[in-house]
């Protein structure tokens, strides 16, 4: 019994010392696992930040990794920042900048005491215009220097901090409220007519999976008639598409679109949305055969029903879903360590 009770505690034991070290403990001001840093933009680094650190006790730290773990930017910036308790614990004054070179996404995790002076939107200006353009040209130490200064500067200048929200603001209403009314209007006739050519032809092809699983039409002839469907869905995307995205970019609706920039260096992702959109669609004319329930299962290779197909797809006939169902780090031998703050998720985040 006493040799269970020992092996137990032994395995808490483990597993809580496991979890403190789930994320970099740092040793350093500057902790450049990713190894993007020359020895001497490091010391710069370092030199520069711990001597803020001493005037006015506000931790700035940065971090680059190589990859993240298996975890959101959010996630690991927010677990490192509390794991190292950046700042101190009775002010909360610590700010993390971490930096992953592989999945090209930076994050700025401010701690609470410093959310009124580095708030989301701050952070997220200083990532998409001070961050993001040198990283994206590989100037790595450039945008972490840059930056770095300018978040020093807006907490040691309450005037530069009151300009730089200013500017925000000012990029913010660079439309008149009328103006912006009449654009959503313009922009939203565009969204109803892509809409409505979706609609009708996302109907008809649900409506042709239909057909094909009930044999009214032929596998091939039908699978034709999907694929040359697709173009009108592709055509009416865009028509829904681009007025979000101007919409977005011109309205200021709170969406930082770099996030996802990443997708255009990765079109894989397009073969897991078709693979979505056609299971979406062979579910949905299921359900159709499902409600009506009159219909039996068959196949058909190639012979169709002359009359279902003139009366179903011809251009005076109409059909719709809707009608028929009703419904690593280098070691130091100098020392770092947080004073006790913390994070509540404070912050943004940034991707090139």
């Amino acid at each position: 019994m006493l040799k269970k009770t020992i092996f137990c505690l032994f395995l808490i034991w483990v597993v809580s010392l496991s979890g403190q070290e789930k994320y970099i403990q740092f040793r350093e001001i500057v902790t450049d696992s990713a190894q993007i840093l020359t020895e001497e933009q490091l010391t710069r680094l370092r030199v520069k930040l711990t001597e803020f650190e001493k005037a006015t006790t506000n931790q700035l730290v940065v971090l680059t990794i190589e990859k993240l773990p298996a975890e959101t930017i959010e996630q690991y910036a927010n677990g490192t920042f509390n794991q190292n308790k950046l700042g101190q614990k009775d002010k909360d004054n610590g700010i993390l900048i971490v930096f992953s070179e592989a999945d090209r996404e930076v994050r700025i995790e401010v701690g609470y005491g410093l959310e009124s002076y580095i708030t989301d939107a701050v952070a997220s200006r200083i990532i998409r215009n001070t961050m993001i353009p040198e990283f994206k040209e590989g100037r790595y130490y450039v945008g972490l220097n840059l930056a770095t200064d300018l978040i020093m500067k807006l907490l040691n200048d309450p005037e530069a901090l009151e300009e730089f929200k200013q500017e925000m603001e000012g990029e913010n209403q660079g439309l008149s409220g009328g103006l912006k009314i009449f654009v959503l209007l313009f922009l939203s006739v565009f969204i109803a007519a892509g809409g409505f050519i979706f609609y009708k032809t996302y109907s008809n092809i649900v409506e042709v999976f239909r057909g094909i699983f009930i044999g009214k039409l032929g596998v091939l002839p039908g699978l034709l008639m999907a694929v040359f469907a697709l173009l009108p869905i592709l055509f009416s995307s865009v028509f829904i598409v681009m007025p979000l995205v101007f919409a977005i970019l011109f309205l200021d609706v709170g969406i930082d679109l770099s996030q996802y920039e990443y997708l255009l260096d990765e079109p894989s992702w397009l073969l897991y949305a078709l693979a979505g959109f056609i299971a979406l669609t062979i579910i949905l004319a299921l359900l159709k055969i499902s409600i009506k329930g009159k219909e039996d299962f068959k196949l058909s290779w190639f012979k169709s029903d002359k009359k279902y197909v003139s009366k179903t797809f011809s251009s005076g006939g109409t059909h719709s879903f809707g009608s028929s169902s009703g419904s690593s780090f280098s070691s130091s031998s100098s020392s770092f360590s947080g004073g006790g703050g913390s994070s509540g998720g404070g912050g943004a985040s940034g991707s090139w």
